[in-house]
This record gives structure tokens, C-alpha cells and sequence, in this order.
């Protein structure tokens, strides 16, 4: 008898099946098009920072940054740059692969690339609230703050979904070893247990009915 699958608590659904009806090629086009909205809204966020920073030397008061915070601006901007290429690397990948039956692998690669631009912009706004906080107020309010802006974004965007993620993958490996060993002890029809084993039901009443005639 195969094991039965665990249920969702919150439906009737198998964790390891998908409820929706859908082809191959159907849940690549939902999972392309649920990946470009996503990347649409980072790409906001992105072009506003690289807007800022671009902007920056052309003020007035950049000529009063230390050689330090210099530095720190070009490795804001760097970071920036990289954010924007990854981010808008999905979009170039999958003009340049339409029409070619790539779509599993173009879901694949932008997926990293999300990951990987989320984390760049991370990086990038930290660095861009340490050049600004640093000017501001120098010393430990400009750390604690950035500190704090560093642990707000890897929280959200990386430990707790992974902590969901890890979590959700764990009760379902317990509910499956759960079913699978409930389906061990469930007997063969036709079989009865008895303490030399399982054996078939006709054989056990037979030595049942031989043993009462003996007796």
C-alpha cells in the first residue's frame, strides 16, 4: 500500500502537489510573469537611489565630503550599478531567448539574479544611509543607524522567509515519515498476525481448528 500523502492543515491539498491545474509551459509563464512584477517594483526603488546618487556631486555641498566619505559615495554608486544590472538583467535575458523554448532556464537564471539584486540593493541603500547619517551626525548614531537599516533588510527580505521556508519544509518531512510508518503496520489483506508472523488468514484458522481437535 503506498503512504498516504500529508495534507495541507489548511485545506485537503498535498504539500508536495500544486492545486492548480496547469501545464509546464502555463506555470513557467505564471511564474515569469509573478517574477517580472516583482522585479517592476525592486527596479522602482533602484532608480530612485541611483537617481539620488547621480545627483549628488553636481550639489554644493559635496565638495565638503571627506576623502572617507568619498569613498564611501563611489561604493554606493558602484553598488548601485549592479543592483540596476541585475535587475533589469531578466528583463534583456528574456528579449534575447523569446521564441526559443528557454523558459524553464530564463525562470531559473532570473530568479538569481533577483536574489542577488535584492541583496545589492541592500547593500546599497546601507551604504547610501552611512554617506548621509556620517554627514549628518558623525560617529556612533551613523553606525547604530546603519546597522540597524542592515539587520531591517536582512531580516525581512532574507531570514524570515528562509525561516518560513525551512520550517514549512520540516513539518512536511515529519508528517511524512508520520504516514509512512502508520502504513508499515497495516496488514496485507487476506493476512492475519499472529506471534509467528503474518501469515494468511485460511492457514491460521486451520491450525486454529487442528489445535482445538488435538485439544
Amino acid at each position: 500500500m503506498r503512504p498516504e500523502q500529508p495534507l495541507d492543515p489548511r485545506g485537503q491539498v498535498p504539500r508536495d502537489q500544486d492545486p492548480r491545474d496547469e501545464s509546464e509551459a502555463e506555470r513557467d509563464d505564471r511564474n515569469l510573469a509573478e517574477l517580472l512584477q516583482e522585479l517592476r517594483v525592486s527596479g522602482l526603488g533602484v532608480q530612485i537611489l541611483f537617481g539620488f546618487l547621480l545627483s549628488l556631486p553636481f550639489t554644493t555641498r559635496f565638495a565638503r565630503l571627506t576623502h572617507a566619505q568619498r569613498e564611501l559615495y563611489l561604493a554606493s554608486l558602484v553598488l548601485s550599478v549592479m543592483a540596476t544590472a541585475l535587475l533589469l538583467g531578466p528583463v534583456a535575458y528574456h528579449r534575447l531567448v523569446f521564441r526559443r523554448r528557454q523558459k524553464e532556464s530564463l525562470v531559473r537564471t532570473a530568479s538569481v539574479m533577483a536574489i542577488l539584486g535584492l541583496a545589492t540593493v541592500g547593500l546599497a541603500i546601507a551604504a547610501a544611509v552611512l554617506l548621509v547619517s556620517g554627514f549628518v551626525a558623525t560617529g556612533v548614531p551613523a553606525a547604530l543607524i546603519t546597522a540597524f537599516v542592515l539587520v531591517l533588510f536582512g531580516g525581512l527580505w532574507f531570514a524570515l522567509p528562509l525561516a518560513r521556508r525551512t520550517n514549512e519544509m520540516s513539518g512536511g518531512s515529519d508528517n511524512r515519515s508520520g504516514a509512512g510508518s502508520h502504513d508499515q503496520t497495516v496488514q496485507r489483506p487476506g493476512w492475519k498476525e499472529n506471534s509467528n508472523g503474518a501469515e494468511p488468514e485460511g492457514r491460521a484458522g486451520h491450525r486454529a481448528r487442528s489445535g482445538d481437535r488435538r485439544g
